[in-house]
């Protein structure tokens, strides 16, 4: 496992995402050795010599993480078991592909980040089951409304809520999700020792707590200031960290359309709800359910009916199932990944099988008891095991 100091230093030097650090990853070159590389202009480092030109002589690695834990926060990574990697690969290899046609003008930025600053709850559970709830800045009462009306039904189902901070639509989802007590994430243009908008201070203070997890995230340094393009780049992690992404009013150019975008180019379900017909708020909306590039929903059950659909009938899930017995063939993603965290012969707390999942609490027991009806596993005392004839 690399030192965190070479990934922050990377972090720095690398405003990502970027190809050429992840084409040396995959190569099998640790952090370490690519940190040196980058700072020694070593041949090896091919293309990425070019990106680090402007900023490798700085290193700023060891005061960006005393900076994050002065924040109450931390640097992860791909090395790190907190690292969202299911919902990055499933995302990120959808865009490799090529055959999305919604990526032509992103394909630059259609890559999976390489070091995500977080402050608050452990993100791979948070992001099991997540929904992207995006909209306007200048939300309107009947905007702010529906969007508290579908994130309290969301939220009574376990699911995250994730959005980008920002004002309007955003701010009402963060705090929608807040008020239901559910877990909600915001993927920050900034760096995490900054907020924008200032407005939201207390908001983003609010969302990690010990009573309430949530977080704050992002994969920009300590220091770095919100600008346009960053939120541009910004979006494609609230479509990829999550299982769909909704948009709750946004008129004929709004930028929230480019996280819809990117959830279509990623994979990712694309939902839109419709407006008043007198508002020019929804225009946006109404051209994407038109031409079919989202589905039109109207409540919660419309939202969560499309994504545990999806959830159930991932084509690579089943083809890794392909000889599992029947009853396990027919689980859902989520179900499969509270049965695979069970040992085979052992009983497990709900929690440690929860953190193995990567999962929250509720939903690993809701699926849990699911499973539980099904005959797949049983309860002993505050522990859960397979029966016997699923060891």
């Amino acid at each position: 496992m690399s030192e965190k100091k070479s990934w922050a230093y990377l972090n720095r030097v690398i405003e990502g995402p970027s190809r050429e650090l992840w084409a040396l990853l995959n190569a099998g070159y640790d952090a370490d050795a690519i940190a040196r590389g980058v700072r020694t202009r070593a041949s090896w480092i091919g293309e990425l010599a070019r990106v680090t030109e402007a900023r490798y002589q700085v290193d700023s690695a060891q005061r960006d993480l005393e900076e994050a834990q002065r924040r109450h926060a931390r640097l992860i990574t791909p090395d790190d078991e907190e690292w969202p990697t299911t919902e990055l690969d499933y995302a990120f290899g959808c865009a490799d592909t090529g055959l999305s046609e919604h990526l032509h003008t992103y394909q630059s930025d259609a890559v999976s980040p390489h070091a995500l600053w977080v402050r608050g709850a452990n993100l791979r559970m948070l992001t099991g089951s997540a929904v992207g709830m995006v909209g306007t800045r200048t939300a309107t009462r009947y905007g702010i409304a529906a969007t508290e009306q579908l994130v309290s039904d969301l939220a009574g189902h376990h699911w995250t809520i994730v959005s980008g901070g920002a004002k309007g639509i955003d701010t009402a989802a963060h705090q929608a999700a807040l008020a239901a007590n559910a877990p909600t994430v915001v993927i920050s243009a900034c760096g995490i020792d900054r907020v924008y908008p200032s407005d939201n201070r207390a908001l983003f203070e609010a969302i990690p707590t010990a009573q309430r997890p949530g977080a704050i995230v992002t994969e920009y340094p300590p220091g770095t200031p919100p600008q346009r393009h960053r939120f541009l780049t910004r979006n494609r992690l609230v479509a990829a960290l999550t299982q769909g992404t909704v948009i709750v009013e946004a008129a004929w150019r709004s930028g929230a359309l480019n996280t819809l975008s990117w959830a279509e180019g990623l994979g990712r379900v694309s939902m839109a709800v419709p407006g008043p017909i007198t508002s020019t708020t929804s225009l946006g909306c109404h051209q994407r359910i038109r031409h079919n590039r989202a589905q039109l929903v109207t409540s919660g059950a419309d939202i969560r009916g499309l994504l545990e659909a999806l959830s159930a009938c991932d084509t690579e899930q089943q083809y890794e199932l392909a000889f599992a017995p029947d009853e396990i063939q027919a689980l859902s993603r989520n179900e499969l990944r509270i049965f695979d965290a069970l040992p085979r012969r052992e009983a497990r707390e709900t929690d440690a099988i929860a953190r193995e999942a990567g999962m929250t609490v509720p939903l690993t027991v809701t699926l849990l008891v699911e499973l539980s009806r099904r005959g797949l596993v049983v309860r002993e005392d505050t522990c859960w095991r397979r029966t016997a004839d699923q060891n």
